[in-house]
């Protein structure tokens, strides 16, 4: 599909969309004064500041993450070997009660 334009059209046509492509010429470049798109001192103060505040934040997140232990995992219970002149001896009651372990409970503030 094309677009023709009839031949008693063509130079308004032209005119109009030769207007429409110009700069405005009434002193408002659109908000792009001889300013635009430069810094100023506050933004770069901003940006120190942000810059400082991320080496803290780092600083402080290597400090906690060097106290954490190297595993979550509860250890083993070591298996404790008898000695020697045990193991001749009988094998206690099955009716001892057996000391279990408590965990430790975390406190809440």
């Amino acid at each position: 599909m094309s677009f023709v334009v009839p031949a008693f059209a063509v130079v308004p046509v032209t005119v109009s969309s030769q207007f429409l492509a110009q700069q405005p010429g009434n002193g408002d470049n659109g908000g792009q004064g001889e300013d635009f798109g430069k810094s100023s001192p506050v933004g770069f103060l901003i940006l120190i500041l942000f810059l400082i505040a991320v080496a803290l934040l780092v600083r402080s997140m290597t400090k906690h993450l060097k106290r954490l232990p190297e595993s979550f995992d509860e250890p083993a219970a070591p298996v404790e070997e008898a000695p020697a002149s045990e193991a001749t001896e009988a094998p206690k009651a099955e009716s001892e009660p057996v000391a279990k372990a408590e965990k430790p409970t975390a406190k809440s503030d």
